[in-house]
């Protein structure tokens, strides 16, 4: 049967009491209110208050999925990180072999000597600075004068590249004086901890 729409003017006069006889259409009106009034009072009472720990339970969701793919990445990929591991523990311990020792460092400066000397340079001053001690080593500075030429500083710094223990060189300042030329720099080398060292001999016995 069609909705007969007319019925609904009908419903100021309806009595309370004789809901059993009133118009389908009336009926159907009322519990539609009734069920949005029911829901609207469910919502506000119970269900509002719940929300913020809905969004908040989401978030938690978010964060726990986008760690467990980090996890899962992870253990997917762990034998390519173990040998990524090894390699980087022998290239670290390669690099641990080119930095001299504590019984080593003396004799750096008579190979500095020798080979600013065999570059034909005269030595002037070369003396240890102060320590400078890093996070994982400790950096021996040297300041160092030499008279010369052009080409023997050349020859020198070339040298020094090509000794087997790691020394760099810093703060070139060139002068010359009546014709003869003074370079001064200062000269480093680097000492491992002893920590770093004995961890990384651990890991390779």
């Amino acid at each position: 049967m069609a909705f007969d729409f007319s019925k609904l003017k009908e419903i100021n006069d309806l009595d309370f009491e004789q809901v059993a006889i009133w118009p389908k259409e009336i009926k159907t009106v009322v519990a539609i209110f009734c069920i949005a009034v029911v829901g609207a009072i469910c919502y506000y009472a119970i269900i509002s208050s719940k929300l913020p720990q809905l969004d908040s339970a989401k978030d938690n969701e978010r964060d726990l999925r986008a760690t467990f793919e980090s996890k899962y990445r992870i253990a997917v990929n762990v034998e390519a990180y173990e040998e990524q591991l090894i390699r980087m523990q022998s290239d670290f311990s390669s690099m641990l072999k080119t930095l001299p020792t504590s019984n080593e460092t003396p004799g750096l400066l008579d190979d500095i000597t020798y080979v600013g000397t065999d570059a034909g340079l005269s030595f002037k001053l070369l003396n240890w600075q102060q320590e400078n001690p890093k996070e994982f080593y400790t950096e021996l500075p040297i300041q160092l004068e030499v008279s010369g030429s052009y080409h023997e500083f050349g020859l020198f710094t070339s040298n020094i590249a090509n000794l087997p223990r790691i020394v760099t060189l810093h703060d070139f300042d060139i002068t010359n004086n009546n014709g003869e030329l003074s370079l001064k720099m200062q000269a480093k080398t680097y000492r491992a901890a002893t920590t770093q060292a004995d961890m990384i001999n651990k890991g390779q016995k």
